[in-house]
């Protein structure tokens, strides 16, 4: 019988790990954990006492999809923090230099029958997220992916994606599974994230619409919905002003046309600056405390512990201090205001009126200089909306609305 039939727990000093239910217990009280760093785990336990190497790692915990190794490393990380060491005094996972990891403490395995196979949830194949790659012409590759069907959906990249790790995040899951109810959506990690490659010397706003523009182009797509998050969406106006037959509906969501630099407030460039400093030095690998910073810049209401603990493992697995620095940099630079007039398809501003990365102001200055924009205002102070918040009922019907008054004028349908 399949182990996906039945309850199997494997339990090893003080923990045990519960595959049926994606969770690792301490005493009986569950320890957060990334799907990653469990399936990493499960991995290691499954083979104990057996040397595993790091690409049987790696192509075990992401099948079919490319990685670099400090993904694997971060998991390991993180699995050592969560288990410590064994009452003996050695540590759990064993790692031989150069090669792998063993999982060095005795094992018990246990087994219990689950419910009629009939009763096990099926994957459509129109909710399986399927990742490829395309290259750039400076030969950057882009992890994209698509899910869904209906009306063409494209979310531009922005900073602290990872499109394998976002797909069992509580930060990010949401957005991709309500919208691909609707629609297929193509999302994909921008240079220097995620999936994609991070050795690139180019990091800035032009390179990021040539970025849009290639993977479009990859996936086949001819006109489609534009959505852009936070600087993604001054990449997405940028792409709409160039290809305007190419767009059907552009979406803005906490969005701004200006970066730090032109918005006219020195005091808020130097904190920037401070922050980038921090940033670039790895503050973080010291002083744990500074990804709380960073995550209560983005998710400061309604976030659980679950929230907060999955945001600041995607601050370490989806970009590299040197590139986050860049991207920060180049964000700040970023200046599309005298573009605003010029955009001609049907448009919609989401903003949280209490935004902490992207002030209030900025969805205002979209809304009021875009050609008949809708404006609607969030209440919340999260930059990236949590599926439990009003605020995200409030996204999705408007957004709904915005889709179905606009059909006739787009040519397109939700």
């Amino acid at each position: 019988m399949s182990k996906e039939l039945t309850n199997v727990s494997y339990e090893f000093g003080p923990f045990r790990l519960e595959l049926r239910e994606h969770r690792l217990l301490r005493h009986g009280v569950a320890i957060p954990l990334t799907g990653k760093a469990l399936q990493t785990l499960r991995v290691l336990v499954e083979a104990r006492g057996n040397l595993v190497s790091k690409q049987d790692l790696m192509t075990a915990v992401w099948p079919e999809t490319s990685v670099e190794e400090n993904n694997l490393d971060r998991n390991i990380s993180t699995l050592r923090k969560a288990l410590g060491e064994q009452p003996t005094g050695r540590p759990f996972i064993e790692t031989v230099p150069r090669v792998g990891y063993r999982f060095l403490a005795p094992v018990t395995e246990s087994n219990s029958i689950c419910p009629s196979p009939a009763s096990v949830l099926e994957i459509s194949p129109s909710t399986r997220q399927e990742i490829r790659f395309c290259v750039t012409p400076d030969k950057a590759r882009l992890a994209y992916s698509t899910i869904g069907s209906g009306l063409p959906l494209v979310k531009v990249a922005n900073c602290f994606n990872h499109l394998d790790f976002e797909w069992e995040s509580p930060i990010w899951h949401h957005w991709v599974r309500d919208l691909a109810a609707g629609a297929c959506i193509l999302r994909y990690d921008g240079r220097g994230n995620g999936l994609s490659t991070w050795d690139v010397d180019d990091i800035s706003f032009e390179s990021w619409v040539r970025d849009l523009e290639v993977v479009v182009d990859a996936a086949g797509l001819g006109k489609f919905a534009l959505f852009g998050h936070s600087q993604g969406g001054a990449i997405a106006i940028a792409y709409a002003v160039r290809h305007p037959e190419r767009v059907s509906h552009l979406i803005l969501c906490g969005a701004y046309s200006r970066g730090a630099y032109h918005r006219g407030h020195p005091d808020a460039v130097e904190v920037r600056r401070a922050l980038e400093t921090l940033v670039q030095l790895n503050w973080g690998k010291t002083n744990p405390a500074f990804f709380q910073v960073v995550t209560n810049l983005y998710i400061p209401e309604k976030a659980t512990d679950e929230d907060q603990c999955w945001f600041k493992d995607l601050q370490l697995i989806s970009v590299s201090p040197e590139n986050l620095v860049k991207t920060m940099r180049a964000c700040d630079a970023i200046n599309v205001r005298s573009l605003l007039p010029s955009i001609s398809v049907p448009t919609i501003v989401f903003h949280a009126d209490r935004d902490r990365i992207a002030p209030p102001e900025e969805g205002r200055i979209l809304a009021a200089e875009i050609p008949g924009a809708l404006f609607v205002p969030l209440p919340t102070a999260n930059h990236i909306l949590l599926a439990e918040e009003p605020a995200w009922r409030i996204f999705l019907e408007e957004l709904s609305s915005f889709f179905k008054c606009n059909n006739a004028q787009a040519g397109a349908g939700y």
